[in-house]
């Protein structure tokens, strides 16, 4: 693909008709051209009623999308009268969801989708917001506080910290990638979700698996496919046991007058309760939610898990 200059794209947002989620909660998708061409997608959801409150920008987690966010987007933009309204904008990092695949897989990085994100948020005018970011999105919330400091006022990371957990990391590689049997039903799709998650997810329904399976895969002609670029593998691919993790103390160090919040899936193993600890001791006033009966990474449906964040982001005022 060839790759247009910068003076040659338009600089915008492209929005589309106003549409409703799977909850039903309205919101208008968005486009833009990243700074080397490629397009990448979002989602816009308003306030029900008028809000001073900062817009919740919501990055996703490494395979994940859009749809990780419905029932947070849902709560936050039509709340309790109790709860001020706000404002939600999550994006898709390239090669996610609606966003283009990458020709370069080396592309597919934390710093890429930083810089990716912070082009969406300068087109649409953000230059103060609070960040909510799920594993992978989370680390990218982390580095805007060396690279863009004063953007985050305030931050919630669900089950992502300072320190990974090698062995977490080697499960994800583990299915990352993985295609799908040619002609696999969704029946059939949930069925695996089911043995390959089961410790992750204990306590997860029937209607849960489904749920979890329709935000992780699309429909095609009534059929599942997988909602990233099968070569997001190629990032994981020479992570070994031995592989030293990266250290994200500075950038979480960066945001250390930041309120923050953390939520932990009690059962996960990517996030430590160690480091949750470390984390708290190092940042006064760190507030930390841990989810019961769930590893990596919190699936954000819960009612305890989403009145912590609610609650959280009531505190931290405007």
């Amino acid at each position: 693909m060839d790759t247009p200059s910068p003076a040659a794209l338009p600089q915008g947002i492209a929005f589309g008709p106003t549409t409703t989620d799977a909850l039903g909660t309205g919101f208008r998708p968005f486009r833009f051209f990243a700074a080397d061409g490629l397009v990448l997608a979002g989602r816009d959801y308003a306030p029900v009623r008028a809000s001073d409150r900062r817009p919740v920008v919501c990055l996703p987690g490494l395979t994940r999308n859009c749809r990780d966010f419905e029932p947070l987007a849902a709560r936050l933009v039509a709340p309790e009268e109790s709860s001020p309204a706000r404002r939600v904008v999550v994006f898709e990092f390239r090669g996610r969801g609606a966003s283009q695949y990458d020709p370069d897989p080396a592309r597919y990085n934390p710093l890429q989708e930083l810089q990716d994100t912070l082009l969406g948020l300068a087109l649409l005018g953000l230059d103060a917001i609070t960040a909510f970011g799920t594993s992978r999105g989370g680390i990218v919330t982390l580095l805007s506080g060396l690279v863009a400091p004063g953007l985050v006022k305030a931050a919630v990371l669900n089950d992502i910290g300072t320190e990974i957990d090698i062995g977490g990391l080697m499960r994800i590689k583990g299915y990352v990638g993985k295609p799908l049997p040619e002609g696999a039903t969704w029946d059939e799709v949930v069925a695996a979700m089911k043995i390959a998650n089961r410790e992750v997810f204990p306590a997860l329904d029937e209607e849960g698996w489904r749920r979890f399976a329709r935000r992780l895969h699309r429909d095609v002609g009534g059929l599942p496919k997988m909602d990233y670029d099968p070569a997001l593998a190629a990032t994981l691919a020479a992570v070994t046991p031995e592989t030293p993790m990266p250290d994200l103390w500075a950038p979480f160090d960066a945001l250390a007058a930041v309120p923050m919040q953390v939520l932990r899936g009690a059962l996960s193993d990517l996030l430590t309760a160690e480091t949750t600890a470390k984390m708290a001791d190092r940042h006064p006033g760190l507030e930390v939610v841990e989810v019961a009966d769930q590893g990596h990474a919190p699936l954000l449906e819960d009612a305890a898990t989403l009145d912590a964040v609610v609650g959280f982001l009531d505190r931290v005022g405007a």
